[in-house]
């Protein structure tokens, strides 16, 4: 019998390291204030966490982290991304002229899987999270009771990608300004500008 309290550890560990302020939350948020191709994107994240998470409990999770080399390539890479993302939103922050009635443009739908794809999958973080750290602690349980607990960590991305690209629709009577995308914008910049120095002095330090 599958156990109600592995699944709930893994749901609440996985939720506990997903809702945090991230390039991907940002992404989504602001795709979903756009209402962008919304559906597909939360999708695409819930998918590829749980792709990331039964990997991370069949034990793909010690292979990675014995791979210092894997994990400067992944790390590099991620700070070249995620500061040329923050330049791009400081760009629209200072060039209001580029939105139109009241919002910016909306990427198209490739462009957005795209983008989506690398925050996923150029964020070390994202390995971290749920291949090393959930897939680590996962051995705590054995059979179906880990079966559950990867299952339950899951569950936790898909209500939280979802809640948050569908519920951003709620902040949209204050992003009916241009200079409220103006001020997310700016907090977006921040916040890759920071994953990006942090990962530049991580494969330093490395």
């Amino acid at each position: 019998m599958i156990s109600i309290s592995a699944a709930l550890s893994g749901f609440f560990l996985g939720a506990s390291l997903i809702i945090a302020i991230g390039a991907q939350n940002a992404f989504i948020l602001r795709q979903g204030l756009l209402r962008s191709h919304v559906f597909i994107l939360c999708l695409i994240c819930a998918l590829s966490d749980a792709l990331l998470i039964a990997a991370g409990v069949g034990g793909l999770g010690t292979l990675v982290s014995q791979s210092p080399v894997l994990i400067s390539v992944v790390t590099l890479g991620g700070a070249v991304f995620l500061g040329s993302y923050a330049f791009m939103a400081f760009r629209r922050a200072l060039h209001p002229g580029a939105m139109q009635a009241g919002s910016p443009q909306a990427l198209g739908l490739k462009a957005a899987v795209a983008t989506c794809l690398a925050f996923t999958f150029l964020n070390p973080h994202v390995y971290l999270d749920t291949v090393v750290l959930l897939g680590s602690l996962s051995a705590a349980y054995q059979g179906q009771d880990r079966i559950a607990y990867g299952a339950g960590a899951a569950i936790a991305s898909f209500v939280w990608f979802f809640g948050l690209g569908y519920g951003a629709r709620l902040l949209q009577p204050v992003f009916a300004k241009p200079a409220a995308w103006r001020v997310l914008d700016v907090i977006i910049g921040v916040v890759m500008s920071l994953l990006a120095i942090s990962l530049l002095w991580r494969f330093l330090a490395a």
